[in-house]
């Protein structure tokens, strides 16, 4: 069994619920967004106008929770640690898997998540300040806007790792090579010029230290669709939980690409 395929079983027998930052390194992991069909082709639009927070990987056929290109034999119902539910834009349960909420006419969306280019700043000797510590990374609600799609729009959600000016130059290089993993960061060392006012007090994940001779570097985060859910409002809508995401069958490798090609 695959590192990857091992991972989805231990959230599938409910021995994993927490975050997957660190795991299966050298497979690609990836956010969550289930919608019903009705809203499908809006939020498609909206990743298209997006690609920087919603670099779209693969979408699923209609009522079927198996995503065939990037983990067949996975089940987007029961092989993530943690889930979000939401009704109307509301945040209302956050559950173990999502037997009870899945429905015949739900379509999955899994995203690019900036988790999968960690591996490869390790490998840099890069330093992963949420790995460090053992948490989840920080993630912060900003001032810039999405692009609209019908009724999806809201902020770009970004998440932060701190680093010295020139780790973080070194990082960029890196990851702008990885466009399906979110590319290179949008923001480094002003957290104000995103309206960001407290690095201690993220909008999801937790907070970790930003050391003396570091910068904070911001990279656009898959949980910027969480966001748009407030403002879409549709009847129900079903994410992965901050932090833990989907473990793919696809190899970190398969993403990199010589230069970025939109983020």
């Amino acid at each position: 069994m695959s590192e990857s395929a091992e991972v989805r079983r231990r959230c599938r027998s409910a021995e994993l619920r927490g975050p997957t930052a660190g795991l299966a390194p050298g497979f690609v992991q990836a956010n969550l967004v289930v919608l019903p069909r009705q809203a499908a082709a809006d939020f498609r639009e909206f990743c298209r106008l997006n690609p920087r927070p919603c670099p779209l990987l693969e979408e699923t056929a209609v009522g079927n929770p198996e995503p065939q290109q990037i983990a067949p034999g996975a089940d987007l119902r029961t092989d993530l640690p943690r889930y979000r539910v939401w009704h109307h834009g509301e945040l209302i349960d956050e559950p173990e898997d999502l037997r009870d909420s899945w429905r015949d006419d739900m379509v999955g969306f899994l995203l690019g998540c900036s988790f999968t280019f960690e591996h490869a700043l390790l490998d840099a000797g890069l330093p992963m300040r949420h790995l460090e510590v053992g948490t989840n990374v920080p993630m912060y609600r900003t001032n810039r806007p999405c692009k609209e799609a019908g009724p999806f729009g809201g902020p770009l959600v970004v998440s932060m790792r701190p680093m010295t000016p020139g780790q973080a130059t070194e990082a960029a290089e890196i990851t702008r090579c990885y466009p399906r993993a979110h590319g290179a960061p949008v923001q480094i060392g002003d957290a104000t010029a995103l309206g960001i006012q407290d690095l201690e007090q993220p909008d999801f994940g937790d907070p970790v230290e930003v050391r003396p001779g570091e910068v904070p570097v911001f990279w656009a985060c898959g949980v910027t669709p969480q966001a748009a859910l407030a403002a879409a409002k549709p009847e129900i809508a079903l994410t992965h939980s901050p932090g833990c995401m989907f473990v793919t069958d696809l190899r970190d490798s398969e993403l990199h690409e010589p230069t970025e090609s939109g983020g």
